[in-house]
């Protein structure tokens, strides 16, 4: 069955100076303050759709991995992922670059860096982002 998740951003005044907050519809667990300042110099307690789509990049590609190695026999015990999404201002997102640790009982570091990668080549927001360089580093604990 499709899903559909829903958040909305409230924006009051222009781009520099301006403020908003996003808040998450669907879940109902907050509202979060954004910002230009937050986007493109100091977070200073703010978000920004850079950091939104680092929390979606890492835990969607945790799922996709968890579900992988559990099919091959080898759920993990625990996956540590780091999304680092960089913004260039006037350029956009330039790209994504994700960082894993794994404990997996029973997978050696070759086994461990196949099932990465089939993660992020499959992951849902991995390919929602396909049109930005994805990159990745892999290593058990």
């Amino acid at each position: 069955m499709a899903t559909t998740r829903q958040a909305h951003n409230i924006w009051e005044g222009n781009l520099l100076e301006g403020t908003g907050v996003v808040t998450f519809d669907s879940s109902g667990i907050g509202e979060y303050p954004v910002s230009w300042p937050a986007r493109a110099e100091q977070a200073n307690g703010k978000t920004s759709p850079e950091e939104l789509i680092a929390a979606a990049h890492s835990s969607c590609f945790n799922m996709a991995l968890s579900h992988g190695l559990s099919n091959a026999g080898t759920p993990p015990t625990r996956l540590n992922t780091r999304a680092e999404v960089t913004f260039q201002p006037g350029t956009g997102i330039t790209g994504i670059h994700l960082t894993v640790e794994g404990e997996v009982e029973g997978l050696d570091e070759a086994g461990f860096a196949a099932a990465t990668e089939d993660a992020k080549a499959n992951c849902p927001v991995s390919q929602a982002l396909s049109g930005t360089t994805i990159t990745l580093t892999a290593k058990l604990s």
